[in-house]
């Protein structure tokens, strides 16, 4: 005290500006914790590219529409296949689900079951094999960061599962307005899931503060990612799918890729584990691929999917066709490189979900409405998906030159948060000849999506949910630009 006196008496400041000082000093502060942690070093083996290998690659689809007399059906199968991957494996099998919870949220229709299923076809399996490796890696929304502690959870662990809530801190911030102030008071701080008292706004049971100081980070591990080893060899499946109750509904993409490109998978999977504090089973191959006739696949995550995408819509030719379906799209670059390419006589097509439905809540369109509208206005096709209240979900862009195609799938939207280095993302990169059965299925995918073929209706017109608000358009690119969105 006689120090600050001392100090006080030397300097001859008045309480008032020590106090102007302080605060000075927090606002650096929070400014440069902001700042560092949009741009500080990503954990190693993220952003990555890995090689093109000549591989034997499986699309799939699953479709809600509506008949032609208005009843809604569902021809669902990436569940199925995860499942039947699952009784296949040998000795391991890793996952990386993003969702993978009960919750319906305010959904008053009929959801399958998707959550404890699969946990009841690992435990089957493990029970079965007692000896088999399971790592089941999935993001701490499932427990709303702690504030809850999941049934299914217990279950698995109880079962000798390794359940692997991804840590997320090491990742970059995409919303540094709130990241800077947490990265400084909060980012160590517990939780725990008894002292609920908070809505939950996921589900019914209450939840901490602590959870939502979390939430507001909008940060994720959004990979869907399945490995296993198989009579057959390694195989993974890569998609768009969550095994979450309230998406059991949604349309959805996949693929299925046997050979070394599932080790690349694991690779990149063993990444999230280290950063979470735990390890994955190590595969050593040696160069195989499938013969040459068969399209070459590569794995790619995080800002490696932007740069690929930007390559192929950039190279497209005049005459060229690219299609796009996507859940959210609003990162500029790839909204920029569509309109140059549609101005270079490029054919385009793009389906995108109208952002109307979130498990029983109604959305406001942004961004895709707005982006859409942008799309219009340059002269590029848009059509929307015909949701009635669950979610098109895929992600995925093709293109067609001549006799070569291109297909990027899986789980990223084409969003900053999803391709600029701030959340886990997984793709994979196809290309070959376009008589291959890979993009002769997601082209008749595509089509009978965007042309309502076979009496499925599947779209709509883009006037039926056109959106020219240019209050709207303001806020979408301020929500993109600050990362302040879920987007």
């Amino acid at each position: 005290m006689r120090i600050l006196r001392k100090v006080q008496h030397k300097l001859n400041w008045s309480p008032r500006r020590y106090v102007a000082v302080f605060v000075g000093l927090l606002a650096l502060g929070y400014l440069a914790s902001g700042i560092y942690h949009t741009v500080k070093p990503l954990p190693e083996g993220l952003n990555y590219t890995g090689k093109l290998r000549h591989a034997q690659v499986k699309f799939l689809a699953d479709l809600t529409y509506l008949t032609p007399e208005g009843k809604q059906q569902q021809q669902h199968v990436i569940f199925n296949e995860m499942l039947k991957m699952i009784d296949e494996a040998k000795t391991t099998i890793v996952l990386d689900m993003f969702l993978f919870n009960k919750e319906v949220g305010e959904s008053k229709v009929q959801q399958q079951a998707l959550t404890q299923q699969l946990t009841d076809a690992l435990i089957s399996k493990r029970r079965q094999y007692p000896e088999m490796d399971i790592k089941f890696i999935t993001d701490p929304i499932n427990s709303v960061y702690g504030g809850l502690a999941p049934e299914h959870y217990r279950q698995l662990r109880q079962a000798g599962i390794d359940v692997i809530e991804t840590d997320l801190r090491p990742l970059r911030a995409s919303n540094p307005t709130w990241s800077g102030f947490w990265y400084l008071c909060c980012q160590d701080a517990g939780n725990n899931p008894e002292k609920g008292w908070l809505q939950n706004p996921f589900g019914k049971d209450p939840i901490t503060l602590r959870s939502y100081f979390n939430l507001f980070n909008f940060k994720a591990n959004h990979r869907k990612t399945l490995v296993v080893d198989t009579a057959e060899g390694w195989k993974t499946l890569v998609t768009s799918m969550n095994p979450h109750d309230g998406s059991s509904r949604h349309s959805n993409v996949a693929l299925v890729v046997t050979g070394n490109t599932a080790v690349d998978v694991l690779k990149t999977e063993q990444t999230v584990a280290k950063m979470s504090g735990t390890e994955l089973p190590t595969v050593i191959l040696g160069e195989y691929e499938a013969a040459k006739t068969e399209p070459q696949v590569q794995v790619l995550t995080e800002q490696a999917i932007l740069d690929a995408t930007l390559k192929l819509i950039e190279f497209a030719k005049k005459q060229d066709q690219i299609d796009l379906a996507m859940f959210y799209l609003s990162e500029r670059q790839t909204i920029q490189a569509l309109i140059a390419a549609q101005e270079r006589g490029v054919k385009l097509r793009v389906l995108l979900d109208p952002n109307k439905d979130a498990f029983g809540r109604q959305k406001n369109g942004i961004p895709n409405r707005q982006v859409a509208s942008e799309l219009h206005q340059a002269g590029i096709p848009v059509r929307w998906c015909n949701t009635q209240g669950e979610q098109c979900h895929s992600k995925m862009i093709i293109k067609r030159s001549g006799n070569a195609s291109e297909l990027i799938l899986g789980s990223a939207n084409f969003t900053a948060r999803n391709i600029k280095n701030y959340n886990l993302e997984t793709d994979l990169r196809v290309v070959g000849s376009t008589q291959a059965q890979v993009f002769q299925d997601a082209d008749q995918y595509f089509n009978t999506a965007w042309s309502n073929l076979e009496g499925k209706q599947m779209s709509v017109d883009y006037a039926q949910y056109a959106d020219e608000s240019k209050l709207k358009y303001a806020l979408y690119r301020f929500m993109e630009w600050s990362g302040l969105s879920t987007f």
